[in-house]
């Protein structure tokens, strides 16, 4: 990622996450502090090939989000810091290598049960089951899934999908080109109150009133 890549990822993150700040404040607090060298190290060792620049650099400013029961705050509805649609929650370095094993297996079963014939290198969209070997997980819902970044060489490097493994399904849905793009829409969504995808940003209020950011979805 150039300096020029970089600056647009800070640019959208930063503009995202002042959102937070001014209209949803609970959420904004769950945001760790940066991961630590030491960690992504470890992190880029259990996966065995280098983290994507734009997952670096979020990673760098938090290192995923804090437990629910670890927010001084009355228990919420929805926990704070699931303000990605659906309900995503930031991983950190630690939770991401879990979670890569755990997504390897899940691609190790489609391939061995639902297509042994797939070819890996293929560029479609339809394989990503086949090559979840090739992808990593960066936030988690509530009900099962990941959202990930595809790490293949290739067209398709950097991109953004959302696979709900917890429903079956494994054939994700793309979210965005990149993080960075992601973070473009997402905040384009909430400044604007237009929707990203089928996914409408509203706010919900937890036992206290306090309010977090919340995505309804409609066909």
């Amino acid at each position: 990622m150039t300096d020029t890549d970089h600056a647009a990822f800070g640019r959208e993150w930063n503009r995202f996450a002042s959102w937070l700040l001014a209209h949803s404040s609970c959420d904004h607090a769950a945001l760790r502090g940066p991961a630590g060298r030491e960690g992504l190290d470890e992190l880029e060792s259990r996966l065995g090939f280098p983290l994507h620049p734009e997952l670096t650099a979020l990673l760098e400013l938090h290192d995923g989000t804090t437990d629910a029961g670890a927010v001084p705050a009355p228990r919420a509805v929805r926990p704070a810091g699931s303000f990605l649609p659906l309900q995503h929650r930031l991983c950190g370095a630690a939770d991401i290598a879990t979670m890569y094993e755990v997504l390897v297996e899940v691609g190790e079963d489609f391939v061995h049960t639902e297509s042994p014939d797939d070819d890996e290198d293929s560029d479609d969209d339809e394989d990503l089951a086949a090559r979840l070997h090739l992808c990593v997980p960066f936030a988690l819902p509530e009900d099962g899934g990941f959202a990930l970044v595809d790490h293949r060489t290739g067209p398709t490097y950097g991109y953004v999908y959302e696979m709900g493994i917890g429903s079956g399904d494994l054939d994700g849905t793309l979210w965005a080109t990149s993080l960075t793009a992601l973070f473009r829409a997402l905040s384009d969504a909430v400044e604007s109150g237009t929707p990203f995808l089928h996914y409408w940003p509203t706010t919900t209020k937890d036992e206290s009133g306090r309010p977090h950011l919340a995505w309804q979805t409609h066909p």
